[in-house]
């Protein structure tokens, strides 16, 4: 039974009875009772009572999909003191998924409809001395969508992404719940029910706190601070609160009335300590505690001035990010939830995916609108590690209703959300949606009357506007995700002279990576590429006789139509044949990282007419072949290192010219730099002669053009390799250039050899080939990264790789040098 938890001291009047913990898990439909730890899934319930298999492993899939075709309740009893009774009582409940019914002591008491929303109930009176009896009866979302989709008076389509492998749709437009859940063309179906966020019931003595929010005004040196307290009030009466950040508090007694209460309050920070994205500098973050009568929140702020410039220049309109009076590119990928199964998303989990993002030298993600509002730890984490944020609302792929009804539940939903998230410094964009215009021209009811479909959008897109201008009128609100711009609903897919662009025909129309060239966006915010998860990932969820890229179990993890053979078919275009299966995944991840590298590369070097990339996509929610960087639980593909060095922040890449190929550097840091470009022709035989080493000026936040090399000074086993140094003489980076496909060299049968110290007592591997080998890869039986990987090495040089442990592994020099495993792409075969 729960206890009562007092918050305030003894004499604030505020306490809470958590609501967190055991609870017992029944269903109509099903014998037996079960238990589940709540905040929770009914899933992993289930799994831990050895009721399903894992959903994860081979087809089981469909194996489970009872559960969601399945009503559920769950009940708890707990105690309440008459201390915990002296006051104003509120149920708070949030992220409960999805439609549920709320039962206090058999009394029905409440609804609740959306998944992103924090509910609040009135329970003043209702919790009763002693024991009491909390339970909440969940309906089936499917069914509820469906019912509530034929009932409309007009159809309205839903996305077919997860129409694969024979599953069913789910009209996922007409209920609030993450549209991945049932499932996407990267994602299982599972639909899960549960309850992910607070669980309380609070006692106040007259009033309780709504949001805290806080807005910036930047002088010269100095930074006033805003802070804007919404506090609900259940009877007239006086309250004191206080404000105490850097060394300095307000305390205020202020008369209340009943409703929602407004209070704003000034502080000035001076000599302010400025955060900056991840690259740029620190990112110190400023505590404010904020206190009502015992009710403490807690607020990192991170002071920092950020505007989205959108202005006319000689191409059409710039798109950029100015922070602190600098305009920065923005390096990082998308985002979709960490996991599938609701209960796996953890603070470590996150963690490690973003701390994987800075190692990458990512400074943006950018939080897609098919999956949820990130828990309050995952803002708090960019905070800390400098890593800004896209965040879409959450609506993807397909046209939603536009009734009274739904239309004032978003308006609470987005209206909560950006409450409870402006004043993080790493919120840098709000964005209506995820290609909800584009989906105006993928299906037949939209198609046949785009009028009526358009209109339907523009009521909900005109409501976000409004709701970002009225509580966050400081950030920048864009309509959907690609868009030209404010009411520009015309195709922003492949217009690539303002706004951003999602250019997916490298993947989907199975055009070469060299068509990423013939696009210049100026902020390319979606774009990917497949590979096969790796094969110690794929071993998690297949039997042997699985391991095949045709077989039912892969196919199944590969929720993309005809995805298996858009991956197989690009191999035969740029290399030879794979010996085996285990060869083919490696070689995957290869090409993968090949086509995101030659998109990358390019855009970069137009700066400043492209100041983003942020491709498709960082991490997975289950295992899965996919465009992600990293595997399903965290562990780099060849993509995420390849991200690693092309989005150094000093870096030289080679861009094919008609008859040259043009070395460029590019330089995204305040000052100018001046490097050493070496530039080798070398021959798949070993033997290498320079063509280039001069110093050479790069501006601060500019590209510039180095050398240009004429392709004639190739010849059929030639191919580019050039390194760069700083002014110090420290490597600053590598590259190379190949202007053949690899299946047309000859690529020798190099043997790489490996050797293990400890430097500072880091473990250090140093590399060394007879021959040239391409793709040098290390790997290792326990969780960490390497500092670089996918490498080209040359005879005559030695490289030195860093392992880094993730997730608390503690190497010894056996478990390395036992595990060790190398291999590069002649070995594929």
């Amino acid at each position: 039974m729960a206890k009562a938890k007092a918050v305030g001291s003894a004499r604030s009047g505020y306490s809470e009875i958590a609501l967190s913990g055991a609870w017992s898990l029944t269903s109509p439909a099903r014998k037996g009772t079960f238990g589940i730890a709540l905040p929770g899934d009914v899933h992993t319930a289930l799994i831990d009572a050895g009721e399903i298999p894992d959903p994860y492993f081979g087809a089981n899939e469909q194996v489970v999909m009872w559960v969601n075709r399945t009503p559920w309740t769950v009940e708890r009893n707990f105690e309440a003191a008459p201390a915990d009774l002296d006051g104003y009582l509120t149920l708070t409940l949030s992220e409960v998924d999805c439609i549920a019914r709320i039962f206090l002591n058999n009394e029905l008491i409440a609804e609740t409809d959306n998944a992103f929303r924090r509910y609040d109930f009135d329970a003043t009176g209702k919790v009763l001395e002693g024991l009491n009896t909390l339970r909440i009866e969940f309906a089936v979302t499917r069914d509820v969508a469906k019912a509530r989709a034929e009932a409309h008076p007009f159809p309205i389509p839903f996305t077919k992404n997860y129409l694969t492998n024979g599953l069913e749709g789910v009209h996922m437009n007409f209920v609030r719940k993450v549209a991945c859940h049932a499932g996407w063309d990267w994602g299982i179906c599972l639909m899960p029910t549960g309850i992910y966020g607070r669980m309380a019931i609070r006692k106040s003595r007259i009033a309780r706190q709504e949001s805290v929010q806080v807005d910036q005004a930047h002088g010269k040196k100095s930074v006033e601070l805003q802070i804007t307290t919404r506090l609900f009030a259940f009877a007239e009466g006086s309250v004191e609160i206080s404000h105490a950040i850097d060394g300095q508090t307000i305390t205020d007694k202020v008369v209340v009335r009943p409703g929602e209460n407004v209070l704003v309050h000034n502080l000035t920070i001076k000599n302010p300590k400025l955060w900056w994205p991840n690259g740029q500098g620190e990112q110190p973050l400023y505590e404010l505690v904020t206190d009502l009568e015992g009710e403490v929140t807690r607020r990192r702020i991170g002071l920092r001035k950020l505007e989205w410039v959108i202005e006319k220049d000689e191409i059409d309109h710039t798109f950029k990010v100015r922070v602190n009076g600098r305009d920065i590119t923005m390096m990082g990928a998308n985002w979709i939830p960490a996991d599938a199964i609701p209960s796996r998303i953890t603070e470590p989990v996150v963690r490690d995916l973003l701390e994987s993002a800075v190692a990458a030298n990512m400074n943006m993600i950018r939080i897609w609108g098919g999956g949820q509002y990130e828990p309050d730890y995952f803002y708090d984490l960019c905070d800390e590690l400098g890593i800004l944020i896209w965040q879409d609302f959450m609506f993807a792929c397909m046209s939603y209703p536009s009734n009274r009804e739904f239309l004032d539940d978003v308006r609470v939903e987005v209206t909560q959300q950006v409450r409870r998230l402006s004043h993080h410094a790493c919120i840098a964009l709000w964005c209506g949606d995820n290609e909800v215009i584009g989906s105006l021209t993928w299906y037949d009811e939209t198609k046949a009357n785009p009028e009526r479909y358009l209109a339907n959008y523009d009521r909900m897109s005109s409501m976000l506007q409004q709701i970002v201008e009225d509580e966050d009128p400081a950030r920048r609100f864009w309509p959907s995700s690609p868009s030209l711009g404010y009411l520009d609903f015309s195709d922003g897919w492949h217009s690539d002279t303002r706004g951003d662009l999602h250019y997916w025909d490298v993947w989907h129309s199975a055009k070469s990576f060299e068509a990423y060239r013939t696009v210049n966006p100026r902020f390319a915010s979606e774009f990917g590429f497949q590979s096969f998860t790796s094969m110690n990932v794929i071993e998690t969820f297949t039997n042997p006789e699985d391991r095949n890229p045709s077989s039912p179990v892969m196919e199944n993890h590969q929720r993309n139509d005809g995805g298996n053979a858009r991956i197989l078919e690009t191999m035969c275009r740029y290399f030879r044949f794979p010996a085996d299966f285990e060869q083919m995944v490696f070689l995957s991840q290869i090409q993968q990282g090949l086509a995101i590298k030659t998109a990358i590369e390019y855009w970069r070097s137009t700066k400043p007419r492209c100041m983003g990339t942020l491709y498709w996509q960082i991490n997975d929610t289950y295992p899965v072949a996919s465009w992600a960087s990293l595997d399903y639980g965290g562990q780099w593909k060849l993509l995420h290192y390849m991200a690693r060095r092309f989005y150094l922040p000093v870096n030289v890449v080679a861009v094919p010219d008609k008859e040259d190929i043009v070395l460029k550097g590019i330089n995204d840091t305040a000052d100018k730099v001046e490097v050493t470009l070496d530039v080798q022709v070398a021959n798949i035989d070993g033997k290498s002669k320079t063509v280039h080493s001069k110093r050479g000026r790069i501006g601060p936040n500019a590209a510039a053009e180095l050398a240009r090399i004429p392709l004639s000074k190739l010849g059929d086993g030639d191919f580019l390799f050039f390194s760069w140094t700083g002014e110090d003489g420290r490597s600053l980076g590598e590259n190379d250039y190949f202007p053949r496909a690899y299946k047309y060299y000859d690529l020798p049968e190099a043997r790489v050899k490996a050797t293990w110290s400890s430097v500072e007592g880091a473990p250090v591997l140093a590399l060394t080939t007879d021959r040239p080998a391409f793709f040098v890869t290390a790997s290792v039986d326990l969780p960490g990264h390497f500092s670089d990987n996918a490498l080209t090495l040359l005879p005559g040089r030695e490289t030195r790789l860093t392992f880094t442990p993730r997730k608390g592994a503690k190497p010894t020099q056996k478990a390395l040098s036992s595990t060790l495993r190398l291999r590069h792409l002649r070995e594929t075969y």
